[in-house]
C-alpha cells in the first residue's frame, strides 16, 4: 500500500464531505512504562485504535485508529481487505 492510513482517511473524508479528521492521543501508565494509543474523531464520532504502544511509535497508534474509522465509514468488515480508494465513492 503506498499510501498510508491516515492519508486515506483524510482523502475518503474530503470526498464524503465529513470535515477534517482529529486525533487525541491517550495515555496509559502501566507499571513504569506509559503506554499510548489514538482516536480520531470524524464527522462527531469517535474511532478508537485497538491496540497500545510504546511511546516511540505514537504514530503507528494514529495509523491503526484511522484504519478502525475507514473501515467503519466505508463498511469494510475485512480488516485484511483494503478500502477502495477515496476517488471509488460518490460524493454524498
Amino acid at each position: 500500500m503506498s499510501e498510508n492510513w491516515v492519508q486515506r482517511l483524510r482523502d475518503h473524508c474530503a470526498v464524503q464531505r465529513l470535515g477534517n479528521p482529529a486525533w487525541q492521543d491517550v495515555s496509559d501508565r502501566r507499571g513504569g512504562r506509559t503506554a499510548w494509543s489514538s482516536v480520531v474523531i470524524v464527522n462527531g464520532n469517535q474511532y478508537l485504535a485497538r491496540y497500545w504502544y510504546d511511546g516511540d511509535f505514537l504514530e503507528s497508534a494514529r495509523k491503526d485508529a484511522a484504519e478502525v474509522a475507514l473501515n467503519a465509514l466505508t463498511g469494510t468488515g475485512n480488516t485484511v481487505a483494503e478500502p477502495s480508494a477515496a476517488s471509488f465513492y460518490p460524493r454524498a
